[in-house]
């Protein structure tokens, strides 16, 4: 099935955030409560042990009452486990089990991984798959390079979608409508940095129509440069971004765009269905 354009994407896109479509209420299928429980499973950050029912309710803005019946259902169902000492909840097994079943569902990742492996040692640098999650980019696989620099960054990480290499390659390859609906939630988050990230994806775009590839020369980090390219996996149904970047001083601005982005990009090709497949556009013969 291809992904039709217009109204749907951008309609599929706002029950993510939950806000509601145009004609004031929910889809009838959407699941108030459903959502909810997944808002508290994702109100835990990376390096985070443990958080109290008080700041759940404070990033969920959900009512206290209403996140305590929540933690307690989740608890129960081991998506999360409990510290008798503070009171206090840490994710529990049932969202690694989650997780690791969705990794292996990604295909993609047994074929890219030798192609991946591949570029690392060729270019010194590690190279990454992910795929969008809501604001942020989620690692897939990591194939590190022995020499490069380490960074922490690894399976399960979570990087801004705007800012990255990575991020914007999903954003560049998206139908316009749904990249104008994260955009705008982008702005709303950001305030005073909004001018920076929209010119930042307004050149990604730019660079993704004459290069075909993105750039991240120290947007997100100052210390780290990245180039990154889409992916559309075979059914046309699924978006990914690959990535290759290290510490600036090994993966200088020129390097990345004479250098490692070309042979980036020729192996997102050849893993990728075309582009106009996940926007939903007529293929051209």
């Amino acid at each position: 099935m291809v992904r039709k354009s217009g109204a749907a994407s951008s309609e599929l896109t706002a029950r993510e955030f939950g806000i509601p479509e145009e004609g004031g209420g929910k889809d009838r299928q959407f699941v108030t409560a459903l959502a909810r429980g997944l808002d508290i499973l994702r109100a835990f950050r990376p390096g985070e042990i443990s958080l109290g029912n008080q700041d759940l309710a404070e990033r969920t803005g959900l009512p206290k009452p209403t996140v305590s019946r929540l933690t307690a259902t989740l608890l129960e169902l081991g998506y999360l486990t409990s510290h008798s000492r503070t009171g206090a909840y840490s994710l529990g097994p049932g969202v690694l089990a989650l997780g690791f079943a969705m990794i292996a569902s990604v295909d993609l990742r047994e074929r890219a991984r030798p192609l991946m492996e591949e570029l690392a040692s060729e270019t010194e640098c590690n190279v990454a798959l992910g795929a969008r999650d809501r604001l942020s980019v989620l690692y897939l696989d990591v194939a590190r390079a022995e020499a490069a620099i380490a960074l922490s960054m690894g399976v399960g990480s979570h990087l801004p979608l705007a800012t990255t290499a990575m991020g914007r390659g999903i954003l560049v390859a998206m139908p316009q409508e749904q990249r104008a609906f994260l955009i705008e939630r982008m702005r709303e988050e950001a305030k005073e940095d909004f001018t920076r990230i929209a010119e930042g994806i307004e050149q990604a775009v730019e660079d993704y129509q004459s290069r075909g590839l993105v750039l991240s020369a120290g947007d997100w980090r100052e210390d780290v440069h990245a180039v990154a390219a889409p992916i559309v996996s075979p059914d046309g149904e699924r978006l990914f971004s690959m990535n290759c970047g290290s510490a600036s001083i090994r993966a200088p601005k020129q390097c990345l765009i004479e250098e490692m982005g070309p042979k980036l990009a020729q192996i997102a090709q050849q893993l990728s269905a075309p582009i106009a497949a996940y926007r939903g556009e007529t293929l051209s013969l």
